[in-house]
């Protein structure tokens, strides 16, 4: 048993009470004592534990510099002598949750230290990186600190402790895909029977094994004739007319717009800019066309290579925004892009 568990915290700029997007460039650095919610979870830990140290690292640099980044934050969560590292928590921030997962994996291998964290389950970072760490499910914005937080210091606590963990219901993580040997009442085959029964009759069961549910989409047929296809531009890197009229959220849309661009040969930075706050608009904003490619497509409509370039554009944001609510807009316009005769669709990302 640990006389006082040493917690170093891993945070992002943000959280890391640096700057928003405009700081996620920088390198790694380390702080003593804890910082943004490091420092609110003093209460949490009570006599127990204390936060030693905070290590932060821009989402940026981190997401350019995977290899390097991971190094340079285990140097410096090392040189605190943790007995446990908390990462984020990263909602549904899907280059913060991927952070928080490789500083996971690189702090396991390298450092043989628990980690504990908290992700929204459609953050990209749990299934890369669940079997590292033990991940409290939490809301997909950070309006839900407040009852992640509790969480996700109970079970950095308890795992820290060396006490035995029980299963993901018993102790409130999200599954790690990691396969354990228990000892029950009843013998395999009884207990297969009775799932069996009930789901005969109705009845609500749990597996014990859950299988991965992929979400396959077939191909379908390549376009026979490009010289007489309609092309449309859909894009998930937030191209949006000047100001952003419809006001798409930067993080997490709930929705999308659709603009015309009948009369643009090309985008400028008087007329589009992107409304994504995943990434620096600083190149997507001097010239829209890096994202949402109008000037190549209008060249190659005027040389015969496509027949037209459909007059309308779909967009949305692609940062933290629900696989389901992505889902949803895409069964909304792909009726009216079917509908408007169009062919095939080039969908663009950041």
């Amino acid at each position: 048993m640990i006389d006082k568990i040493r917690v170093v915290w891993y945070l992002n700029q943000f959280f890391g009470q640096i700057g928003g997007e405009d700081k996620a460039d920088i390198p790694p650095q380390k702080h003593e004592g804890g910082i943004g919610p490091a420092a609110g979870a003093g209460r949490l830990l009570g006599d127990r534990a204390e936060v030693v140290g905070t290590v932060i690292c821009g989402d940026t640099y981190f997401g350019e510099n995977v290899d390097t980044a991971s190094e340079q934050v285990v140097e410096l969560i090392s040189t605190f002598n943790p007995d446990i590292v908390i990462a984020g928590p990263a909602f549904n921030a899907g280059r913060y949750g991927v952070a928080c997962g490789a500083v996971a994996k690189a702090v396991t291998e390298k450092l043989n230290i628990p980690v504990v964290s908290g992700m929204y389950p459609e953050n990209p970072g749990v299934d890369m990186y669940k079997k590292y760490a033990y991940m409290v499910e939490t809301t997909n914005s950070a309006a839900g600190m407040r009852k992640s937080l509790p969480a996700i210091v109970k079970l950095a606590l308890k795992v820290a402790s060396g006490e035995p963990m029980g299963t993901p219901e018993q102790e409130g993580y999200m599954p790690r895909g990691v396969r354990v040997n228990t000892f029950v009442e009843e013998r395999g085959s009884k207990r297969a029977v009775n799932m069996l029964l009930k789901k005969l009759r109705g009845e609500e069961f749990v597996t014990e094994y859950p299988m991965p549910n992929f979400d396959r989409v077939a191909p379908n047929q390549p376009v026979a004739d490009l010289s007489q296809a309609k092309i449309a531009l859909v894009t998930s890197g937030g191209i949006v007319p000047k100001h952003n009229p419809d006001h798409i959220e930067s993080s997490s849309a709930s929705k999308y717009g659709k603009y015309d661009i009948a009369e643009f040969n090309t985008l400028t930075e008087a007329d589009h800019e992107t409304a994504h706050g995943g990434y620096d608009p600083t190149y997507a904003n001097e010239n829209p066309n890096r994202v949402l490619p109008v000037d190549v497509l209008r060249d190659m409509a005027n040389e015969g290579v496509i027949g037209e370039l459909h007059r309308y554009f779909y967009t949305t944001v692609g940062n933290g925004t629900a696989v389901a609510s992505s889902k949803k807009f895409a069964e909304t316009f792909s009726k009216e892009l079917l509908a408007d005769g169009v062919d095939a669709v080039i969908l663009t990302s950041t």
